[in-house]
């Protein structure tokens, strides 16, 4: 876990940048291997098992594995992307493994118990209306891959500007990015794990999380961006204003 800024590792650190790679420190090598490996092999396993269940049983259980996969996958880009595009902010935080501790890890502990007491205790009934569950899965697995696409490729192409947590100064290096993903995608990188997230649920045929997830995840984007957002005027002035009014979220009346 990552030491409190005002902590004397965290000093300790900022005195001697050196030690900031040290075991216990924010960028501490041996956190960074220890997470890495660890999301591996929780990787693999996923596809080991998604693949043992499809080909041996009849059971939609292979969805649980299917979801540890993808959660494995988003920390491991999260890292990766900053580590290669934002490299001097990379840290073991980047990870985003504790972000939004501890509902973070309560919304995807519900998510899998869903899933897997559904199953367990109705396993031939479909929750999905007008017999649509194969739709909502086909468009769930879409919603996964597009929204980790757009993420990732969106924190790889506004390199130094994307962070993960808000800045209230603007650094040397923050430009306004207009081009790419962001010329029809306002936050690209918010829209690919709104859609990601909900995408999720489609694909565990959760019905209770699905719209805990939708709920929750608009709640926190409109307050994020709308937050953001007065930065960003406050930072580009009218050439934000006018790419605001100029390219949408395409998320559903957040920043409109």
């Amino acid at each position: 876990m990552e030491s409190p800024p005002d902590s004397p590792i965290a000093q300790s650190a900022q005195s001697f940048p050196e030690k900031a790679y040290f075991p216990g420190h924010s960028k501490s090598l041996e956190g960074i291997a220890i997470r890495s490996f660890c999301l591996g092999i929780a990787l693999a396993l996923s596809v080991v098992s998604v693949v043992l269940i499809l080909l041996f049983t009849s059971s939609p259980l292979w969805r649980l594995p299917f979801f540890i996969g993808a959660l494995s996958t988003f920390h491991f880009l999260e890292f990766w992307t900053t580590a290669k595009y934002n490299t001097p902010v990379a840290n073991i935080g980047s990870f985003l493994l504790t972000a939004n501790w501890p509902a973070y890890a309560i919304a995807h502990t519900a998510a899998m118990l869903e899933c897997l007491f559904t199953n367990l205790l109705f396993p031939n009934r479909s929750w999905a209306p007008l017999y649509s569950g194969h739709i909502i899965l086909q468009l769930g697995f879409i919603f996964v891959c597009v929204g980790q696409f757009v993420r990732s490729a969106a924190m790889v192409q506004a390199g130094q500007s994307f962070n993960h947590t808000i800045q209230h100064h603007k650094k040397d290096s923050h430009t306004l990015v207009t081009t790419g993903l962001y010329s029809f995608l306002r936050h690209p990188a918010y829209f690919g794990f709104f859609y990601w997230g909900i995408g999720t649920q489609m694909v565990l045929g959760n019905p209770i999380c699905f719209v805990g997830y939708t709920i929750v995840l608009w709640q926190f984007f409109s307050k994020r961006v709308k937050h953001e957002e007065a930065l960003l005027i406050r930072f580009f002035g009218d050439d934000y204003i006018n790419y605001k009014n100029r390219v949408g979220t395409l998320m559903p009346f957040i920043g409109s």
